[in-house]
């Protein structure tokens, strides 16, 4: 997803503020060196596709962008690390002139070697605690809404650095494990059973005072009808019951490019399943392992999403609909932060439908386009997600390697229909 600008929360003032601010980035930067640390050099500089980037580029570009939004335009007195890194780091695209690199090239930074980027990063680090602790309080608050956006900014890449290096890995023939799985008790199985909605009108997006992207307000009023929501993703095992039945192979099910897709690209089955042994086994960030049929389908495009649905006789929800059922909903699956990089099944934390919020982003059959009233935010940042509403799906609910923070009722995820990069599954829904 691309960067964006960010509303926040009025901020305390004083050394509440000064703590507050240095506590969040310390965590945000040790959870980004965390995830790190199971790579060696070598992982570091693997790029698997020509849209991803390295995990060494994300460790250095979410630094960038500390140290080019909050420590040069806020800190007269600071001194870059290396003033060749202002460019090198900078994000992927024509606002930044010539000297940006392509995503394919990328794989080509061997130098700055890992161990010096990382000392870019200690060096970024302390400026900005530094700058926390010393700025007059006049400057606090603009400080903090910098510090804040590179919070978040961060926070994205720590999901796309595990979803870059899941595929890097699978691209290798050893099909080596990111990491050792943790140690989980298996979930009882749950029934099928739907979520009652009467329908009506109903407010979503995010209020202009609350926390959030521009892309999902101003809130607004939209009409629903009676319509039912699956309590659970579709799962895995279901998803192979359309394999089985022929689904790729079925040109009646897929919209005209779902089926090229299918035929260029030769899908016959989620990205990362594997037909082995007379068995489909999967690849993880944990490595290879036998497929379980009770976890939630990952990994699949909203072609093949629309196309289950309309196997199965329901169809996608629209993002309204998702919205309007996870406002009533506080319950929480499995995100970054519970330390599973896997979608699991029947995860629950809370009170309220299954998996409304975790394990996999879930498309809805809604295009991402802008909200009754948007306005494009002023001036030109990291932060405009204007230039991207067209030729994307619209996903919700987050993943098992999204942060919490970015898990929540009002926030929209968008991709390109053919996208399976990304941890996506699927919810059902149908008219009541």
């Amino acid at each position: 997803m691309p960067d964006t600008h960010l509303a926040t929360h009025a901020q305390p003032s004083g050394d509440a503020l000064r703590q507050t601010l240095s506590t969040r980035f310390q965590k945000i930067r040790a959870r980004t060196a965390e995830l790190a640390a199971p790579l060696s050099p070598e992982d570091l500089m693997v790029q698997s596709v020509a849209d991803g980037a390295p995990a060494k580029w994300h460790l250095a570009h979410t630094t960038w962008l500390f140290e080019t939004t909050v420590l040069v335009p806020c800190n007269p007195g600071y001194r870059p690390f290396d003033p060749a890194f202002l460019t090198l780091f900078a994000a992927r695209d024509d606002r930044f002139g010539s000297h940006q690199l392509p995503s394919p090239t990328l794989r080509l930074l061997s130098r700055p070697n890992a161990a010096e980027v990382m000392r870019y990063r200690d060096h970024v680090n302390a400026a900005v605690l530094h700058l926390l602790n010393q700025a007059d309080e006049a400057d606090l608050p603009e400080i903090a809404d910098r510090v804040i956006v590179g919070i978040t900014h961060e926070r994205r890449h720590q999901e796309r650095l595990l979803t870059h290096i899941k595929h890097a890995f699978w691209s290798n023939p050893l099909r080596p494990a990111y990491e050792q799985p943790p140690q989980t008790v298996p979930a009882p199985p749950q029934p099928e059973r739907w979520i009652e909605h009467e329908g009506g009108l109903v407010a979503i997006g995010r209020t202009d005072a609350g926390a959030g992207f521009d892309h999902e307000g101003p809130r607004h009023r939209v009409h629903l009808e009676p319509f039912r929501l699956a309590a659970l993703p579709v799962s895995c095992g279901a998803f192979r019951d359309f394999i089985e039945d022929g689904g790729y192979a079925k040109r009646s099910l897929w919209l005209a490019d779902g089926w090229e897709a299918v035929q260029t690209e030769g899908w016959q089955a989620p990205l990362y399943w594997e037909w082995r042994d007379g068995a489909w086994q999967i690849f993880t960030l944990y490595g290879m392992r036998p497929l379980d049929p009770a976890e939630p389908v990952c990994h699949v495009s909203w072609f093949e999403a629309d196309a289950f649905a309309r196997w199965a006789g329901k169809r996608l929800p629209e993002e309204a609909e998702w919205e309007a059922v996870a406002s009533r909903c506080d319950s929480m699956g499995n995100l970054l932060g519970t330390g599973h990089r896997h979608p699991r099944p029947s995860t629950c934390h809370g009170d309220g439908p299954w998996q409304l919020f975790g394990d996999v982003w879930e498309w809805t059959r809604s295009p991402f386009a802008p909200y009754p009233g948007y306005r494009l935010p002023e001036g030109v940042d990291e932060a405009v997600h204007g230039r991207f509403m067209i030729n994307r799906m619209v996903l919700r609910g987050g993943s098992c390697v999204t942060p919490f923070d970015h898990a929540n009722p009002t926030a929209r995820h968008y991709l390109r229909p053919d996208s399976r990069l990304s941890f996506t599954g699927l919810r059902l829904a149908e008219d009541a």
